[in-house]
């Protein structure tokens, strides 16, 4: 189960605070006719703080001072002051047409005209100026950094409070908490505070290293899957790029250069000092709906023309699922007359089953502040390069004194009740209950103490050699961090009437190489040449094993008992050696309709059908970017946008345990996702490798197929299985999804929010006349794609936000006997 999983568990079960603020206010802005004005912007008389209309006109202001008016305000009406209370909400506030401004105001059909407005003018110096402000003016550079990310159940009503639901667990809202932003009540559930070491250089390639100081979790603080979804939220941004990267979409930076102008409009509201320095106030909201953008406003300095405030608000008609509310603030300090530090940066995200505004929902928050930044420091290459993921306890048991004096701000009353209150929240059976059921979810397993039942998702199958299919397995648990893991299960076939097992175990022998010893063995019935790439992992079953929902026929199985032993080291963070020894024999499930035959001797008709096969392999991996949780024997990973590159060498051994052939195989691997601009995200995957020798087709390289009725990446969707078999090749799959780039300009499709998809899919290999001399099996010819076979693909994706649909269609071998020349595949998967 992914991560996102993991938030709609949440979603789908409730948990619950209220806090003090001088001034909350709320309404909406309409002009004479009633109609509401979007993008108005809302300020307390005498301040600086404020806030801009949705697109419904409606807003949600506060503060900790006291203040009695707002000054209502929008281009090409006349600005209006009204009183306001303490708690003055669903305020109508109506905005007069000011007709004799409008060509002042360069004001058309709600758009700002760009010519000669001075907001550009203003911008056009921020871009200018924007490599000569911050930590890129220095050649190196570190400060201390204090991260706060906590998570929140919201909209808290007396109907949950009555419910019950919460019966029994009545003392959680006496604190309820409210919403700065939006004005909701919420509950803390989980937060997690970090101090961090940071360094990095700009000269000579850019290094950054960031070393955990200190780390204090409450709440889920075992559940590995929730800490790494939570940190996975909320990854770093400039907003001097033209894109700001969230929730693996990319969102029109206001200060883009190279899109801004064209997205957004702009408008000079007012000018102020802002500690001591005199400073523009820029006002900024979207040209058209259902683009991925914000709105807000930023104050700029006059001189160096740094960003010195920003508040950015996603647009609530933006592509994006499960997301109701995106809001980040950030605050630079003045070093000196020219150069403007980050001090601090708050995000906040309102994830919900839907956008009406009364649903429920969490959010997620993350406060990061800076301090103490020191320059042109000078530190080696080998300090950037030197080994940091590494566990130390010191890290995690800090006292509250410790935090007391290192937090950059402290936490308010509610925050630090949070630890108390979840202590209290875990010993009451029906929360227990809840959250074991949130937990299963995500993670598929049932906890036992130090015993996970799972995978339960696996439980079930079926396949045309073994019937249906009932599985039960488990794995030890001790806290996520174990140095030690082991793992097993069993299955039963009611059609051949066998039991099948799989049992694993590692253990770390160092954890700061993560050096690693495993073995462990697996009989069992699979689907094999469903991957060009192929591992040892004893654990690991093909998708294509259950034909539960598969086309065609499922009855090319093989029974292995794969046996594997291997060490491993990890001497930098995300690369990783391999070295491993296995042995394996395979024959065929169901010798009537398929078998894996080869010959021994062809002139006197002798054929041997189980292949008996003893190997060492050595591996690398490394997956740059790639950011994890824990530091146990098996870690979660907190995103998975990265790349990954894997390199296999392998050598068949002939005559140990009765082994059969002497082969090398060489094989490589390349995963890279991309996010270009506001086009979307692509995937590109590059596969090569040869087997030198002669082999049967159990250990050739067939060229994966997809009988199945769904969407599988790295396989082909109009290839049967054994379709093409190859000892030599290359192959390249690409797709990209445009995230509703061009839907969202179509009036009737705009609010269904679909996602273009395309891809094309191409594979060329070989296969020598040795190794097809040496064939005997129910593949009476191979037939490999020295022509270079391809497949190309049109989808729209998020379809009622969980499905999508592909059409595929055949390039070129569309004569072949039985040939699919078009196909509709689907998939599910929850995604932002």
């Amino acid at each position: 189960m992914t991560k996102k999983n993991i938030l709609l568990g949440f979603l789908f079960s409730f948990v619950f605070f209220t806090g003090f603020s001088q001034v909350k206010i709320s309404g909406v802005v309409k002009d004479e006719n009633n109609q509401s004005i979007p993008f108005a912007n809302i300020v307390f008389v005498g301040s600086s703080i404020g806030t801009v209309s949705d697109e419904n006109g409606q807003f949600y202001l506060e503060s900790n001072k006291t203040y009695s008016q707002i000054e209502v305000s929008f281009m090409g009406y006349e600005n209006k002051i009204i009183p306001v209370k303490s708690r003055d909400f669903n305020l109508i506030i109506t905005l007069q047409e000011a007709a004799s401004q409008l060509e002042q105001v360069f004001i058309y059909s709600g758009k700002v005209k760009k010519k000669g407005n001075p907001a550009i003018a203003i911008l056009e110096k921020i871009w200018a100026k924007k490599r000569e402000n911050g930590i890129y003016l220095f050649d190196q550079y570190q400060y201390e950094k204090y991260e706060k990310l906590e998570f929140d159940m919201n909209n808290i009503d007396s109907g949950m409070i009555k419910s019950k639901l919460f019966k029994g667990m009545e003392f959680i809202f006496e604190g309820i908490d409210t919403s700065r932003v939006t004005g909701k009540a919420y509950l803390p559930i989980f937060i997690n505070e970090s101090v961090y070491e940071t360094f990095g250089k700009n000269k000579d390639g850019k290094k950054l290293r960031e070393d955990l100081v200190a780390n204090k979790n409450s709440g889920f603080n075992n559940n590995q899957n929730v800490i790494a979804f939570i940190k996975d939220l909320y990854v770093d941004y400039n907003i001097y790029d033209s894109y700001i990267k969230i929730f693996d979409k990319s969102f029109v930076s206001p200060i883009s250069k190279a899109v801004g102008v064209s997205t957004y409009n702009y408008i000079l509201a007012d000018s102020a000092f802002i500690d001591n320095k005199w400073c523009f106030n820029i006002l900024y909201y979207p040209r058209r709906k259902g683009e991925l953008t914000f709105k807000g406003d930023f104050w700029v300095n006059d001189s160096t023309f740094a960003i010195k405030e920003i508040n950015m608000q996603a647009n609530k008609s933006a592509n994006i699922n499960w997301v109701k509310d995106i809001y980040i603030e950030q605050e630079f300090e003045v070093l000196n007359d020219s150069v403007f530090l980050l001090k601090r940066d708050y995000m906040m995200s309102d994830f919900s089953l839907n956008k009406k505004d009364k649903s429920k929902g969490l959010y997620g928050k993350r406060t990061t502040m800076y301090k103490d930044y020191i320059f042109n420091e000078k530190k080696p290459d080998a300090f950037y390069n030197e080994e940091i993921n590494v566990y130390n306890k010191n890290i995690y048991t800090k006292t509250d004194d410790y935090w007391g004096a290192n937090r950059h701000e402290k936490l308010n009353e509610n925050e630090i009740g949070i630890y108390k209150m979840l202590d209290t929240l875990a010993t009451v059976p029906k929360f227990k209950r809840i959250y074991n059921l949130v937990s299963i979810l995500g993670s598929g397993y049932i906890e036992f103490n130090k015993f996970d039942y799972g995978d339960v998702f696996s439980t079930f199958g079926k396949n045309d050699v073994e019937g249906w299919r009932l599985r039960a397995g488990g794995r030890t648990y001790l806290g996520g961090n174990e140095p030690w893991r082991l793992q097993g299960y069993t299955a039963y076939g009611f059609k051949d009437d066998k039991f099948k097992y799989g049992i694993s175990g590692k253990w770390m022998l160092n954890p700061k190489s993560r050096f690693t010893v495993g073995l462990g063995n697996r009989r069992d019935v699979e689907q094999i040449g469903v991957s060009l790439t192929t591992t040892n992992d004893v654990m690991g079953r093909s998708f294509a094993s259950s034909s539960l929902f598969s086309s065609g026929d499922n009855s090319k199985l093989t029974s292995i008992n794969l046996s594997n032993f291997f060490l491993s080291i990890e001497p930098r963070n995300n690369l990783n050696f391999k070295i491993g020894a296995s042995y394996r024999t395979l024959e065929s499930a169901s010798p009537e309709t398929f078998n894996l035959d080869y010959w021994v001797d062809k002139q006197n008709n002798i054929k041997k059908a189980e292949l008996a096969q003893s190997e060492i392999d050595f591996t690398v991996i490394y997956t740059p970017n790639r950011k994890t949780i824990g530091y146990g024997v098996e870690r979660n990973e907190v995103t998975d946008v990265y790349s990954t590159l894997f390199l296999n060498y392998s050598k068949g051994i002939k005559g140990i345990f009765n082994s059969d052939f002497d082969y090398q195989k060489v094989q490589f691997y390349y995963r890279q996702p991309l996010l270009i601009g506001g086009l979307g995200r692509m995937f590109t995957t590059f596969e090569v490798g040869k087997t030198f020798g002669e082999v049967p087709l159990g250990l050739l390289n067939v060229v994966p197929g997809n009988q199945s009725y769904f969407t599988i990446e790295n396989t082909y969707s109009l290839l049967d299985y054994y379709e093409f078999v190859t000892d030599t090749y290359a192959s390249l799959h690409v797709e990209h999804n445009f995230n509703g780039k061009f839907l969202s300009r179509i009036p009737l499709l705009r609010k269904l929010n679909l996602r273009e998809i395309v891809g094309i899919k191409g594979v060329w290999g070989e296969i020598s006349d040795k190794n097809m001399a040496l064939n005997a099996s129910s593949i009476e010819n191979y037939v490999a794609p020295t022509k270079g076979y391809y497949e190309y693909s049109v989808g729209i994706g998020n379809i009622f936000k969980v499905f999508r649909i592909d059409f595929s269609w055949r390039g070129n071998y569309r004569d072949v006997p039985n040939a699919n020349n078009f196909a509709i595949k689907g998939a599910f998967g929850f995604h932002f």
